[in-house]
């Protein structure tokens, strides 16, 4: 029996709108409920998941503070967007992130949706790893005035706001000028997120042990736009010529400020990471061709 001084709780993040992660969140709840593991819930959410009285409720007053009080894992049930979401209650709280796919990708993920018993069971067994992972700290500054400050776990990208406009810009490394150009943007990435939004603009994919910072320009109008790969504790910086057009600064894709011409944008690693909890020891690479369904028929491996 569960005393109140080894009482476990665990917070469940699920994307509402999709009736497998409704389905999904059923599941892992019964699972949970049934070794005497307490679950917690925001209560805007509670409404429109099946959950049995014994679920905790708790009103979401500010954006991740509180509510995982007392907490030992966040388990997020959706696709890339919700498992962003939840990252941002991760680094907020400090409490490991358990992510189960439900959508395309989800490199963020540990698990799929047909893993909910083996999830469940180690959670209940504590057979989880926790690792951090690399964020970015991103400040905006107009006139030497910081004007808005962010984070982002994947990227913070400098786009363009009018889609006929090309957005001039001038990018940095270390207080030097790489180089100038006319394009769609520039993102700024973690190696978490190298293949997220980053991949699709043509930068590299990078390993989540290799510490490093990422600068992939978006269909750039130059001669050298190439992706770029940074030291960690470098800091980039995105500059906006005083002639362009205004753009848009996006932190994870969820979270915007618009960008006058003349503005500064930098990107140094960030203070705070956010803390992933691991089931598996496989390597990324077979991650990687998982996600991506890379062809490796007729592979024979080194010599045994």
């Amino acid at each position: 029996m569960t005393t109140s001084e080894d009482a476990r709780t665990v917070f469940l993040l699920a994307h509402t709108g999709r009736p497998a992660a409704i389905r999904s969140a059923e599941l892992v709840v019964q699972g949970l409920l049934a070794h005497g593991i307490g679950v917690r819930v925001l209560a805007e959410e509670a409404a429109d998941l099946p959950l049995p009285p014994a679920v905790e409720r708790v009103e979401k007053d500010a954006p991740g503070c509180g509510v995982l009080d007392g907490c030992e894992l966040l388990i997020v049930l959706g696709g890339d967007g919700t498992l962003l979401r939840g990252a941002e209650f991760s680094r907020a709280s400090g409490v490991p992130m358990l992510g189960v796919n439900l959508g395309r990708i989800g490199f963020l993920a540990e698990a799929e949706r047909d893993d909910l018993d083996k999830v469940v069971d180690r959670v209940v067994g504590r057979a989880y790893e926790v690792e951090e992972r690399m964020t970015l700290d991103v400040l905006v500054r107009d006139n030497s005035n910081t004007v808005y400050a962010d984070w982002a776990l994947n990227e913070a990208s400098v786009e363009k706001a009018a889609r006929e406009r090309l957005l001039e810009v001038v990018i940095e490394v270390d207080g030097r000028p790489v180089s100038g150009f006319g394009g769609d943007g520039v993102v700024c990435a973690t190696p978490t997120g190298s293949t997220a939004y980053a991949f699709s603009a043509g930068g590299p994919v990078v390993w989540p042990e290799v510490e490093a910072l990422l600068m992939v320009p978006i269909s750039a109008h130059a001669l050298f736009a190439k992706p770029l790969v940074t030291a960690p504790d470098s800091v980039l910086a995105v500059e906006l010529r005083h002639h362009t057009r205004p753009g848009v600064l996006w932190c994870d894709g969820r979270r915007s400020v618009d960008l006058p011409p003349g503005a500064r944008v930098e990107v140094r690693r960030g203070a705070v990471p956010v803390r992933l909890a691991r089931l598996h020891h496989a390597p990324f690479t077979d991650r990687l061709v998982a996600k991506f369904a890379l062809p490796v028929a007729g592979w024979r491996g080194g010599t045994h």
